[in-house]
């Protein structure tokens, strides 16, 4: 059963799971420098002096985009559940999809998006909370839930 996707008036956009994952999909062909957007690479084609061109805006406003994920068993894979942006989409499709190849050194929890476990290793280990019975716990509200689960059931 397809969906309509929550703006009718927006492109659904369906991107393979290879150019979600793809870092500096545009390369200079001089110097080998990748970057992850074509307008990037132009402008950096004009310090080897290489022709290059900007896109120019059309007078016209540009059709909203949503995007889907590609894997079907996903529910952002369904047009009315898409993200609205390509940043989501992939970060989305990385974290609950994709390979978590960093590793904290403190807990060894896995992440999949670099900045997600950058966040998360400035803080490891630095917050605890203790209940009245010795348990540690990293975060309050799972103290709080504990302490409702343990002493009320």
């Amino acid at each position: 059963m397809v969906h309509a996707p929550a703006d009718p008036d927006a492109e659904v956009v369906a991107l393979s799971p290879r150019t979600l994952l793809a870092t500096n999909r545009f390369v200079c062909e001089i110097c080998g420098k990748g970057f992850q957007r074509d307008q990037n690479l132009q402008l950096h084609r004009r310090g080897h002096n290489l022709p290059w061109k900007l896109r120019q805006r059309s007078g016209k406003e540009p059709r909203k985009r949503v995007y889907v994920c590609p894997e079907k068993s996903c529910v952002h894979h369904n047009p009315a559940r898409a993200l609205g942006d390509l940043t989501g989409i992939k970060k989305h499709f990385c974290r609950k999809h994709g390979e978590k190849k960093w590793k904290c050194d403190k807990c060894s929890k896995r992440y999949a998006v670099q900045s997600d476990w950058k966040a998360h290793s400035k803080t490891c280990g630095t917050r605890e909370y203790r209940c009245d019975c010795g348990t540690l716990f990293s975060r309050s509200c799972i103290i709080d839930r504990f302490f409702f689960f343990f002493f009320f059931f």
